[in-house]
């Protein structure tokens, strides 16, 4: 393993491995006024929630790692203490990116990037008309965390308004993530579509305590075929099924250890996992 401290390693390169290592993130597309009212748009991959009750966002406009510069984002909203986030998709990515450039103060990135906006019910920024999600914010603190080329200065806000495209919800009324085709921040010049053959879908141990891998028969825990992400769904269940309970489950006929557990395998792959302990226990 490469060891690397903070402190022995250039700001530039320590931003590097954070970018690639912290990834993917989601993109934060932030819209604010200064006190004169002119526009300002811009992405921030320094972003999540922090809870929902208050529904709560932090996102960092950090400064220039190169020339320390702080970022128009922050000084509007320390003047205005507004914004809107809006969710970035792929049908805007690019224009997007090309709003992260460094424009003058007081140039308006919503006409640089050729995005719309869209007046906000109550605070003064517009949001991104192109988004499906759209969130109305207000400024709860600013927490500068140093300054230097590089710190960050976390910006939490309160939402205060939800804005949804209709089109991108579910039949049960819920943001439908299949259709929201969202993009998430790599490193570099790299990043995700969160769409298609890149979902998948993993069965949380919320209403069901897992058993965990620790009581697992010994010879599925000592598999040389099973990878750890297979020992865990095995495990994932609230007890060792019985036979009575896999009687109505077909496997085929195995004539090997090994030949069993790639088997078993391939059926947890495919998220069989019932099939799978039938074939291990039975």
């Amino acid at each position: 393993m490469k060891k690397i401290i903070p402190s022995e390693i250039s700001t530039s390169e320590m931003h590097s491995y954070l970018l690639n290592a912290i990834a993917p993130r989601p993109i934060a597309f932030v819209s604010t006024v200064d006190a004169s009212g002119k526009v300002n748009l811009s992405p921030y991959s320094c972003f999540n929630f922090f809870g929902a009750n208050p529904a709560v966002f932090v996102f960092s406009p950090t400064r220039s790692v190169r020339g320390n510069a702080l970022k128009h984002t922050l000084a509007n909203i320390e003047e205005t203490r507004e914004c809107t986030v809006n969710i970035v998709t792929h049908d805007i990515v690019h224009q997007m990116s090309l709003s992260s450039t460094a424009y003058e103060k007081g140039v308006n990135e919503f006409i640089k990037s050729g995005l719309t906006e869209k007046a906000s019910d109550i605070v003064a920024p517009p949001r991104v008309a192109e988004s499906p999600v759209q969130f109305e914010c207000k400024l709860r603190e600013v927490m500068p965390m140093g300054d230097e080329g590089g710190a960050g200065n976390l910006v939490i806000c309160e939402v205060i308004c939800i804005h949804i495209n209709e089109n991108y919800l579910n039949d049960q009324g819920g943001l439908d993530t299949t259709k929201l085709d969202l993009m998430g921040r790599m490193g570099g010049n790299f990043y995700v579509r969160a769409s298609g053959d890149a979902l998948m879908t993993i069965q949380k141990p919320i209403q069901t305590k897992g058993i965990g891998l620790d009581q697992l028969p010994l010879h599925i825990i000592e598999s040389k075929i099973l990878t750890g992400n297979h020992l865990a769904q095995l495990a994932n269940v609230d007890h060792i099924p019985s036979e009575k309970d896999l009687e109505n489950i077909e496997t085929p006929q195995t004539s090997s250890v090994e030949e069993n557990h790639t088997l078993a395998a391939r059926l947890i792959d495919k998220g069989l996992i019932k099939e799978a302990w039938k074939l291990l226990l039975y």
